[in-house]
């Protein structure tokens, strides 16, 4: 009978045991603060960046004039030994992602590279007398415009084709 006993014992303080870490989890869980929301991302200043780009590009590189102050760049680069690539980002006032991206690598393995995988569609649009085609099915949507100087110009991000065009309509180039 000593044997049922010392099972008992053991079992009961497996239960206790079990009971003290769940409250102290839910101690932790009410006194230490968490967030839900996504963490607030830092605007940058891409002016120093395009003036530079602008005068070492072998293209006129492109950036947006005029938009209201709910489109926060968050990343800007160039890079003069890449085909002259030109990335800018931007959060859009729908907390979507929408970028700019400027390159002379040949057009079909830049729009892979930073579409990540989107496909040519049949639909193009009119956005400043100049004709984008569309780009879907890859992480991000994409509008795409083959440039007359050997560089491709592909507004491109997770936000809706609407937010797309509204960047692409507002590209200035330089």
């Amino acid at each position: 009978m000593a044997g049922t006993y010392g099972k008992q014992k053991s079992a009961r303080d497996m239960i206790l045991s079990l009971g003290l870490i769940v409250l102290a989890a839910l101690v932790v869980y009410v006194f230490i603060p968490h967030e839900d929301r996504e963490p607030d991302l830092q605007r940058v200043d891409y002016r120093v960046e395009l003036l530079t780009a602008r005068r070492a590009a072998a293209y006129p590189v492109a950036a947006p004039e005029g938009l209201p102050n709910t489109w926060k760049a968050t990343s800007v680069r160039f890079r003069g030994d890449k085909f002259d690539a030109w990335h800018l980002g931007f959060h859009d006032p729908d907390g979507e992602y929408v970028a700019v991206e400027q390159s002379t690598e040949r057009q079909a393995a830049f729009v892979d590279r930073a579409s990540q995988g989107a496909e040519e569609t049949q639909t193009t649009e009119q956005i400043g007398g100049r004709t984008w085609v569309r780009y879907t099915g890859g992480r991000y949507d994409a509008l795409v415009l083959k440039g007359e100087d050997g560089a491709t110009t592909m507004v491109t991000g997770t936000a809706s084709f609407a937010r797309l065009t509204e960047m692409a309509r507002a590209l200035k180039q330089g």
